[in-house]
């Protein structure tokens, strides 16, 4: 009771609302408040003198951090049999410790080297950070504007990811990488940190490292130097860690930038120091043996390298962020055990990372695109690649033919026989594969009957395609879900429909989709007043309840700060799947979005819980 009356007299200056919201966020995460690095054991901790061999690893428990499933003890290969929800190589971020200072001998103040390295006009601002700005589909620098940025930082890192919602993730990675204006409150390089944080764990390892990479080496905090290794790692980028390997090494004490230093070394072509480097990382036991062997692979494939080095995953006990790193950069492929217990973003980080054979990237694409890290371009000139791929399976081969004749084939019929080759014959498509049909699919004229209308108007809305499902409005069933997702789709809908649609939404029994209808239209503004109160109460969605999220929500709408508004959104999705987000919580979300001139994005996500239901 103590430690929460403390926690609320910090947070008296801010809205009742996101205070109470942090309150409880920071309770239910209690085991987070020391998390942990990324890194293996070993390279968060300083250098120290050498020592004797430590007890292996396999006789104690590492902590992870809260809702999260302990990694298996350590043993010659993984222990796939229980599935980590957030990710086996993603603990929390560590809170930096103050770094020893320098000798003055020893190093050269950062800021008095750039005035040698980089002319003032060439310097960035952390007023303003970001790589993308609307004109590459971001959202704009005000994004922020007016927020208080401790609140915003306190959020992003509690939020559980990935999200359920493949739009809201698109809409919360258009957030993040907008070049924007820093927040009150905060400084620029560790707001960038806690962004690239988050789109780590969204599985956006290229968007996190441009993230991290739109500061200057010179304004890194301790912070933005361990997310920055990270998000260098997960984009297969070890390279470019060489900026900051120094630096690095001096204000954090972590280990894996003293490793980086000898990489770097032998990149440049002084082989010799880098070995030096690695010879005194090996006496004094910073890390094991299997994590150095990856460095000297790296290093050996340098320019001067001389020295070829077999890695045997026999001798790693699980994946973490360094193996994964320089294992895709030296083209060590990754043992599929390995990835069978980690989360879903390391997919991601995997579909995306360009040092991967197209091959091996195949088998997570799919997935990658179902979260939103991939768009239906992406995916499309993905295959479109594998079909002229020697090293291409039989398999991978038949799916880029199938695509080849779903865009370009004789008539009609011809494209939607390959359409449906693509979709598979199970009853439940996998959404990626409706993510990759979504253009060849409106490319089609507007059948008058067809079996598959629901999944041919759910695989158009997964790319954002409104008007071509719009299109398909006389041909489709009367009160079916490709109905349904078309009413709230429908970007040219004018006024309001009564509430005898929502009544005639056949769900076959399903009374939860026609709750999330329900809570689709009413979001949107697409029922009277009178309509919703009456479809609140028949349907039992609690409308107006009112808690914490839902006062952040509406203060964050009031004030005009959208990127809180998406922030909060994507919290109120904190659960595995669709089926799992309450229809009360949909209506708040696609109501706040509409109010802060999302109106596109709301439709999606409404005609996407129907369409993934």
């Amino acid at each position: 009771m103590a430690t929460c009356n403390k926690r609320k007299a910090g947070f008296r200056h801010l809205p009742r609302a996101v205070a109470l919201l942090m309150v409880g966020a920071a309770a239910l995460a209690a085991a987070q408040d020391r998390p942990e690095s990324l890194l293996p054991p070993g390279f968060g901790q300083p250098t120290a003198p050498a020592t004797p061999r430590p007890t292996p690893r396999g006789t104690s428990t590492p902590r992870v951090p809260s809702g999260a499933v302990a990694s298996p003890t350590p043993l010659a290969t993984p222990a796939p049999s229980q599935a980590d929800p957030v990710g086996a190589l993603l603990d929390s971020l560590a809170t930096p410790k103050p770094s020893p200072t320098p000798s003055p001998s020893a190093t050269i103040d950062p800021r008095t080297l750039a005035e040698y390295e980089l002319p003032a006009s060439a310097r960035r601002s952390l007023a303003l950070v970001g790589p993308a700005g609307p004109s590459e589909g971001a959202l704009d620098s005000r994004v922020f504007a007016g927020a208080d940025g401790r609140v915003a930082e306190t959020l992003m890192r509690r939020l559980s990811a990935p999200l359920p919602s493949r739009w809201t993730s698109i809409l919360l990675r258009r957030t993040l990488a907008a070049q924007m204006i820093t927040p009150r409150g905060v400084n620029g390089a560790d707001f960038a940190a806690e962004r690239a944080w988050l789109l780590l764990r969204m599985g956006e390892a290229q968007v996190a490292r441009a993230v991290v990479q739109s500061v200057d080496t010179a304004n890194y905090t301790p912070k933005l130097f361990q997310v920055g290794i990270n998000a260098l790692l997960a984009s297969s980028d070890p390279a470019g860690l060489c900026p900051l390997a120094d630096r690095g090494s001096s204000v954090t004490g972590l280990g894996g930038y003293r490793v980086a230093q000898a990489m770097c070394a032998a990149l440049a072509g002084d082989g010799q120091r880098g070995a030096a480097i690695l010879r005194q990382v090996r006496r004094q036991r910073i890390t094991d043996d299997f994590d150095l062997k990856l460095a000297e692979k790296l290093m050996g494939s340098s320019a001067g390298g001389r020295r070829a080095v077999s890695v045997d995953w026999s001798g790693a006990d699980r994946l973490t962020s360094w193996r994964f790193g320089l294992a895709t950069a030296t083209g060590v492929s990754i043992a599929p055990e390995y990835l069978s217990y980690v989360g879903p973003q390391v997919r991601g980080w995997l579909a995306t990372s360009p040092a991967v054979a197209a091959t091996e990237r195949a088998s997570v694409i799919d997935q990658a695109a179902t979260m939103g890290v991939l768009s239906n371009a992406a995916l499309v000139d993905f295959y479109s690649a594998l079909a002229d791929d020697d090293q291409a399976s039989r398999a991978q081969g038949a799916i880029a033919n199938d695509l080849r004749n779903a865009y370009a084939g004789s008539d009609e019929s011809q494209r939607l026989s390959a359409i449906r080759s693509l979709w598979g014959s199970d009853d439940r498509t996998p959404y990626g594969r409706l993510v990759l049909t979504a253009r060849a699919v409106a490319r089609l004229p507007v059948l008058s009957s067809d079996r598959d209308s629901d999944r041919l108007i759910a695989s158009m809305l997964s790319a954002g395609l409104d008007r071509s499902a719009a299109r398909w409005r006389g041909a489709v069933k009367q009160g079916g879900d490709a109905w349904a997702m078309i009413e709230l789709s429908d970007p040219d809908q004018q006024g309001q429909v009564g509430y005898d649609q929502v009544t005639s939404y056949a769900t076959d029994g399903d009374a939860w989709k026609q709750r999330m209808f329900f809570a689709g239209l009413a979001g949107l503004g697409r029922l009277s007043q009178s309509d919703t109160e009456r479809g609140a109460q028949a349907l039992d969605v609690r409308i107006g309840q009112r808690n914490a999220w839902t006062e952040a929500l509406d203060q964050a709408v009031a004030d005009g700060q959208t990127g809180m508004v998406v922030v909060l959104c994507a919290i109120g999705m904190q659960t595995s799947d669709w089926r799992g987000v309450p229809p009360q919580a949909l209506y708040r979300i696609v109501g706040a979005l509409r109010s802060v001139g999302l109106d596109a994005e709301a439709r999606m996500i409404a005609a996407e819980a129907i369409a993934r239901a």
